[in-house]
């Protein structure tokens, strides 16, 4: 069970990038039916749903794409903003998913929001905590670690619906707005699948983490 548990914290993220990775590469090769730039798909999904302060802006990096909720902004990396591929298309439909779940005051955004202040902060410390506890045998310590660990994972399984949905907004939106034809729809669904698997992955792998620090500090007492 224990080597089950490693090899799981170890390949299953791994797996999940390189399925991402190759998807997405695929995705960004082909062009999309409609030939309309991501920045294009964002600004009509946007302004369909009275979103017109939403401002869309160009970013650094490789998916880096991104909705700010606090600025009411959504970020497309290069690729994403100018290309008229269908990587292109499905993933700044994606980030607009963002921008109307905040609009809804989707449940699941909003406690992610309320967490993430939090967790960018014990996500620097909590592993430091551990090793400190492990080397000073404190146990308190220890917990300590695991509980901000615990909260780290918390705010991962709220993210899962948030990308889910994010998801299925986009593709709704890609049909109902005519942006894209049946076979579009199609690649970008596996696209933005592959995206969400590497989030249920990072999860489950840090669940696996989580259970086997548990394990060491119970075997110690």
């Amino acid at each position: 069970m224990e080597t089950l548990g490693i090899l799981i914290i170890i390949f299953l993220p791994l797996i999940a990038q390189i399925y991402i990775s190759s998807t997405y590469s695929s995705c960004l090769k082909k062009e999309a039916s409609k030939g309309q730039t991501g920045f294009d798909i964002a600004r009509q999904i946007l302004d369909k749903h009275g979103l017109q302060d939403v401002l869309i802006l160009e970013t650094t990096g490789k998916l880096t794409d991104h909705y700010d909720p606090s600025r009411k902004v959504v970020k497309l990396s290069k690729a994403i903003y100018q290309g008229t591929s269908i990587a292109s298309n499905a993933v700044a439909a994606h980030e607009v998913g963002h921008a109307l779940q905040d609009k809804e005051g989707y449940t699941f955004l909003k406690i992610r929001s309320a967490l993430f202040p939090i967790v960018s902060l014990t996500s620097r410390f909590s592993y430091l905590i551990i090793i400190l506890g492990f080397f000073l045998e404190a146990v308190n310590l220890i917990w300590l670690g695991i509980i901000t660990v615990g909260i780290g994972i918390l705010f991962q399984i709220v993210t899962l619906p948030v990308e889910f949905n994010a998801s299925s907004r986009a593709l709704n939106e890609l049909n109902d707005l005519n942006l894209a034809d049946d076979k579009d729809i199609n690649n970008s669904r596996k696209m933005l699948t592959a995206a969400a698997f590497t989030y249920v992955a990072s999860t489950i792998a840090e669940l696996f983490q989580l259970l086997r620090l548990i394990n060491m500090v119970n075997d110690r007492n």
